[in-house]
């Protein structure tokens, strides 16, 4: 049952992250074709895709010739909704249309006013709303702007969807990247997307015509270690390496700021899970697993064969326990605020692996 319970959150995490991924490529796409709605909300927590749509829209929206009396960019902590609206309600000066782009409008006073505007929109207006660091809880004024324009809600990605992530945007820039550049990426940064991105455009300038990021190039430019990381800690522990897990456990334990707990146990989470599902598997082919556990490539499915011939089911159901004994404890459930994430890491790595 729990097993069936897993599979059905891992689909129903990917069939989220894909209907957003697709309105998110929707609205990208009609906006470099020049097709553009008269208002859009785009609001979250995440700004980086806040930041794409915005700047995909200041783009396409104008020639270069039209901006000057056609574009405005504003702040919501500088402006007021009266003076936002008669501005949106102009008509653009020798051009097909005008823009208007209010950035941190979770700093505008009044927001809720706008909903007059969202009532009766000027069509030869773009009118951008860029609300950052949650959702906007008017539901009025959502509803209105949806009648009209889009709404487009900006999310965090969780942990495991971030080498899905690092993956596409190095590929929609021609360039492959290791598997191990790709953990080491998002074990360091997290989902500060962002700051990814800006690693990652780092990385291709470096790379100096090579159209592969490997391991080394991260650690020479971006200061990761590759033998010290979460990708190894894995490895370490599929193959029961209890030395090198432990010489990586000591690494972390001298740098704490850079190797929180917390994303290697959803990490080691997702191996055992996806390793209980190889083993109920009902087409055990290599085909057939890479299909089940959502890998990329054979490399992955390589890894879960050899932690199959270390770890059988019943382990994997006790470890899987464990994970979650120990996600608890490292927000503080049922231990001393004095104990460290590398003594929960050590204890949880010996559980494991004995």
């Amino acid at each position: 049952m729990t097993l069936n319970k897993n599979k059905q959150n891992h689909n129903l995490l990917l069939y989220k992250m894909a209907a957003v991924q697709d309105k998110y490529s929707q609205i990208l796409s009609s906006v470099t074709k020049g097709i553009f709605k008269p208002i859009y909300l785009l609001m979250g927590d995440e700004p980086y895709y806040i930041d794409v749509i915005t700047d995909a829209i200041v783009a396409n929206a104008l020639d270069d010739s039209e901006r000057d009396f056609n574009q405005t960019i504003l702040y919501g902590i500088d402006v007021e909704v009266s003076s936002l609206i008669n501005a949106a309600k102009r008509y653009p000066m020798m051009a097909q249309r005008q823009l208007i782009v209010v950035k941190e409008a979770q700093m505008l006073d009044g927001i809720k006013e706008l909903i007059y505007y969202a009532e009766e929109v000027q069509p030869t207006t773009v009118f951008v709303i860029c609300y950052k660091g949650g959702l906007l809880k008017n539901k009025k004024l959502i509803s209105a702007i949806e009648k009209v324009g889009e709404v487009y809600e900006s999310k965090k990605l969780y942990d495991n969807q971030l080498p899905v992530f690092i993956t596409n945007y190095a590929s929609e820039h021609s360039f492959e990247i290791e598997p191990k550049a790709v953990s080491m990426l998002s074990d360091f940064i997290g989902n500060d997307l962002n700051r990814i991105t800006g690693e990652l455009n780092k990385l291709f300038i470096v790379s100096q015509g090579e159209k592969e990021i490997s391991a080394l190039l991260v650690e020479e430019h971006i200061g990761i270690s590759k033998d010290y990381n979460n990708f190894e800690l894995q490895a370490a522990i599929i193959n029961k390496d209890s030395y090198k897990a432990n010489r990586i456990i000591n690494y972390f334990e001298s740098n704490p700021k850079n190797n929180s707990i917390i994303p290697t146990i959803s990490i080691l989470f997702n191996l055992f899970s996806n390793l209980l599902l190889a083993y109920y598997a009902k087409d055990k082919s290599d085909m057939g697993l890479i299909k089940d556990l959502n890998l990329r490539n054979q490399y992955q499915l390589k890894d879960y064969k050899k932690a199959m011939t270390n770890y059988n089911v019943f382990k994997c159901v006790d470890i899987i326990a464990m994970l979650r004994e120990y996600d608890a404890k490292s927000k503080g459930v049922g231990v001393p605020t004095s104990i460290t994430d590398a003594a929960l890491l050590r204890e949880l790595v010996y559980k494991i692996m004995h």
